[in-house]
């Protein structure tokens, strides 16, 4: 197995290490609306300690891909390839709040539950912003992934590593989910409320890791690359 069909594969797991894990972390976490919201949280304080976890393994996750990508889209195109990395590396930053956000509320809920009723409304009020602060965190993360997966599709789709029927269905659907949070910026509501918009983008990753582990990257796109540089070497040995 050669370095570019390593990186295919590296990559295809690291799709569905990232998707798996967004979609767990979001899983995980409780309601944080209801009166009581803070009651709940304290009742499940591991369950949200294992969603902040897998807040963090999607964070890792998200710049990973990036980066793994970056030695074959270099090659191609510079520039997205560099910019994929930028904004991939800032939503795994960007993921960092709502892990933060989930931990401190474990932290504030376990207050609430000791304190008397003046007390509860003051922390009340805290928790909800810590909770908004969770939601906000994760729009913000979204928009940098629709920046970064949007220019590494660009670039697939310029350089034909995949499919262009592939790499199509990531531009369209990456568009979809920048609208999700557009929407969700507007209506100030939870990304994942818009379903639809998102469910593109994660069929489209899931089908995407399957191709770069079981296909791997277009050895034509790559190909010549490779002619070039051994036309390159045969004239300097002349």
């Amino acid at each position: 197995m050669n370095a570019t069909r390593k990186t295919a594969v590296v990559t295809g797991v690291v799709f569905i290490i990232a998707t798996v894990a967004a979609l767990a972390a979001a899983a995980l976490a409780p309601a944080l609306t209801g009166a009581d919201y803070l009651t709940g949280v304290a009742a499940n304080a591991d369950q949200v300690a294992a969603s902040a976890l897998m807040y963090l393994i999607a964070a890792f996750a998200s710049a990973g891909i990036a980066v793994s990508l970056y030695p074959v889209l270099s090659k191609t195109n510079p520039g997205m390839a560099l910019g994929s990395v930028v904004f991939r590396t800032l939503e795994a930053a960007l993921y960092l709040v709502p892990v933060v956000s989930l931990l401190s509320l474990v932290t504030l809920s376990q207050l609430f539950t000791t304190a008397g009723a003046a007390d509860q409304a003051s922390l009340g009020a805290v928790g909800g912003v810590l909770a908004s602060l969770r939601d906000h965190g994760t729009v913000a993360a979204v928009f940098a992934f629709s920046l970064g997966a949007g220019m590494y599709y660009v670039a697939f789709f310029q350089s034909r590593l995949i499919p262009r029927w592939l790499s199509g269905w990531g531009i369209v659907a990456v568009i979809l989910m920048a609208a999700a949070c557009v929407s969700s910026v507007f209506t100030d509501s939870p990304v994942t409320g818009y379903g639809l918009l998102v469910l593109p983008i994660f069929l489209q990753e899931m089908v995407l890791a399957v191709w770069l582990i079981a296909r791997g990257f277009e050895p034509r796109a790559i190909a010549p690359e490779t002619a070039g540089t051994t036309s390159l070497a045969g004239a300097a040995a002349l």
